[in-house]
């Protein structure tokens, strides 16, 4: 299977120099050379690593790591010419899985690039939004902070579809559609909301700050 990497760098030289190399080992790679670009095609695309600079034109490359590790569970590399013991254990600390500084030598980055995603591999089926994890392999729901939550199989599909469009709004007959293998016609509109407020309750999202209500379209989750 051919690895999607997001590789999030402003310096053209080393960003032809990497798209060839990984073009070479078979990897996907696309480019964002600043942090805004970064989390607008994070939303839109999946990736299997980040490999993220720390000076970028418009930011800090730990805030952005930060925000990804918030969001989801992309193992991130970083790759900086920062070299103080400071900033590698400050890029470790808040959850980097490799810090490589610059210059480095090109087998070696791949030999890493490829222990990150060796050691990642199994924990690529989780989606996150906020504190809650969606396990898809197993079929469970965890608050990060309370431990696991207990769904309907009804309830568990409603919020899979929603997790699994983060940032898109979600309209109540596409929810409809999408659970009625699973309820036929037992579920309506009227009652779809009885559901998701439901869910709301058991996710620890009286707010609505994770499911946010779209006035009479349908629902959302992600960055509000």
């Amino acid at each position: 299977m051919e690895h999607k990497i997001l590789l999030v760098e402003d310096n053209q030289t080393i960003v032809l120099g990497l798209t060839y190399l990984f073009k070479e080992e078979k990897m996907y790679l696309e480019i964002a050379n600043t942090k805004k670009e970064a989390i607008e095609i994070i939303k839109m695309k999946k990736f299997d690593l980040i490999i993220l600079d720390i000076t970028l034109p418009d930011g800090d490359g730990f805030e952005l790591c930060k925000y990804i590790k918030k969001n989801s569970n992309i193992p991130i590399i970083f790759l900086t010419a920062k070299d103080e013991e400071k900033d590698v254990v400050k890029g470790l600390d808040i959850g980097a899985e490799d810090y490589i500084i610059k210059p480095f030598r090109n087998r070696e980055l791949i030999s890493r690039v490829k222990n990150v995603l060796r050691r990642n591999t199994t924990n690529n089926n989780f989606i996150i939004c906020k504190n809650i994890k969606i396990d898809t392999d197993m079929g469970k729901v965890y608050n990060q902070d309370t431990g696991e939550i207990f769904l309907t199989k009804l309830e568990y599909k409603i919020l899979l579809n929603l997790f699994n469009n983060q940032n898109r709004l979600i309209t109540r007959e596409e929810i409809l559609n999408d659970i009625w293998d699973i309820a036929g016609n037992f579920v309506n509109d009227n009652t779809l909301t009885v559901y998701i407020k439901r869910i709301r309750e058991k996710i620890g999202d009286k707010d609505g700050k994770i499911i946010e209500t779209v006035r009479g379209l349908g629902y959302r989750v992600g960055d509000k």
